[in-house]
C-alpha cells in the first residue's frame, strides 16, 4: 500500500488528518519544516489514538524545492494542508502571497511529476467569500477577488495561491487531479500542546484579553470534520476537479454570540467573556452553503456549539487558561 502525503504535518490540521488516516490503517509520509516537530508530532499521534508505526517523517520547505520530489515519491495520494498563516498581517503582503502561491504550486508540480493520482488542497473561505456580495451568500461559485479595496494580506494570498493552483491543473496538471477544500474558521480540540491561531482567539476570550467582541461574521467547523472532509474528497470520483465548502451547519455567528455559548455552556469558566462589541456598524452576516459536500460526499459536521466548546474544554484540560483573579 503506498504511502498518503500529508503536507505541514505538524499543524493543527495536518495532525488530526494524520491520525485519521493511520487509524483507518494509511500508511503516511508527513512533511516538516524540521525534525525538531517529529518528536512532538509522534507524542499527538499517540494522544490521538493511532499507532505511530505506520508514520514517516520527512523534511521539506515550502519556500524552497529541496525535499518534495522524494517526499512525494512513491504517493499516489497528496493532501496539501500546510500555508503560511501569521499571527499578525505583515506590512508587505508579499511575504504571504509568495509563499502561499509557490508554495502551493511547488506541492503540485511534485505531486504531478510523481504521477499522484490526486491532491486534495486546504485552501479557505478566505478564498470564496471576502469580496462583498449583495445578500452575502456564498457557494463554491464564488471567488474573492484578490483586488477588492481595503482586502487584507492573507485573504488575498489565499485566493491567489488557490487560483494558481486550478490554473497550474488546467494547462500543466498532467494526469493527475485536483480537489480544494475551503474551511471557515476552524476550531476543536487540538491534538498537539501548543496554541494555535483559532484557538488563541478562544484564550482570549476566556482569559479576559478580549475585553470587547470584534464586529466579525463567520462561519465555524470543526478541525475533525476538515480532516474528515479531505478523506472524503479524496475517495470520490465525482470530486475530481470541484471545491467544496466547509462550515458547520446552521447561521454564521459573531464573536459575542461565540461568547453568550461559552457563559451558558461552561458556566464560571466563561465568566471573563466579553459581553460588549467594540464600537462599529454591523457587518454583513454571510450565508455559507455546505449541500455540495453534504450531499455529494455525504460529510455530517458537527455543530458548532459542540466545537466550540469542545475547544475552550480542550484549553482547560490542557492547563492553557490564566486562573481567574
Amino acid at each position: 500500500m503506498s504511502p498518503v502525503l500529508v503536507t505541514g504535518g505538524s499543524g493543527y490540521l495536518g495532525v488530526q488528518l494524520i491520525v485519521t488516516l493511520l487509524r483507518a490503517g494509511r500508511p503516511v509520509r508527513a512533511t516538516m519544516r524540521s525534525t525538531a516537530h517529529e518528536a512532538d508530532l509522534r507524542a499527538a499521534v499517540r494522544r490521538g489514538g493511532a499507532d505511530g508505526t505506520g508514520l514517516e517523517c520527512v523534511v521539506a520547505d515550502l519556500t524552497a524545492d529541496d525535499g518534495w520530489p522524494a517526499a512525494v515519491a512513491g504517493c499516489e495520494e497528496v493532501h496539501h494542508v500546510a500555508s503560511p498563516i501569521p499571527f499578525a498581517e505583515p506590512e508587505d503582503p508579499d511575504e504571504l502571497i509568495v509563499p502561499a502561491r509557490d508554495g502551493t504550486l511547488r506541492v503540485l508540480r511534485a505531486a504531478r511529476d510523481a504521477g499522484a493520482r490526486r491532491t486534495v488542497l486546504t485552501s479557505s473561505f478566505a478564498a470564496v467569500g471576502y469580496s462583498p456580495k449583495p445578500g452575502s451568500e456564498f457557494t463554491e461559485a464564488d471567488w474573492t477577488d484578490p483586488d477588492t479595496p481595503g482586502l487584507a494580506p492573507y485573504p488575498r494570498s489565499k485566493a491567489i495561491a488557490e487560483r494558481a493552483a486550478w490554473d497550474l491543473m488546467e494547462h500543466d496538471g498532467g494526469d493527475t487531479e485536483l480537489v480544494v477544500v475551503n474551511p471557515t474558521f476552524i476550531l476543536g480540540p487540538a491534538l498537539t500542546p501548543g496554541l494555535r491561531s483559532s484557538a488563541l482567539l478562544v484564550k482570549a476570550m476566556l482569559d479576559g484579553t478580549m475585553s470587547a467582541a470584534p464586529r466579525r461574521r463567520f462561519g465555524v467547523v470543526d478541525v475533525r470534520d476538515v480532516a474528515d472532509l479531505h478523506l472524503r474528497a479524496m475517495a470520490a470520483p465525482e470530486a475530481a476537479g470541484k471545491r467544496y465548502l466547509a462550515v458547520a451547519d446552521g447561521p454564521a455567528l459573531s464573536f459575542l454570540e461565540v461568547a453568550g455559548i461559552l457563559r451558558r455552556r461552561l458556566g464560571p469558566l466563561a465568566a471573563r467573556v466579553p459581553t460588549t462589541e467594540v464600537p462599529g456598524d454591523d457587518p454583513p452576516r454571510p450565508v455559507i452553503h455546505n449541500d455540495r459536500a453534504r450531499t455529494e460526499l455525504n460529510w455530517r459536521p458537527r455543530a458548532a456549539e459542540t466545537t466550540i466548546v469542545q475547544t475552550a474544554e480542550q484549553l482547560r484540560d490542557a492547563g492553557l487558561l490564566e486562573a481567574a483573579p
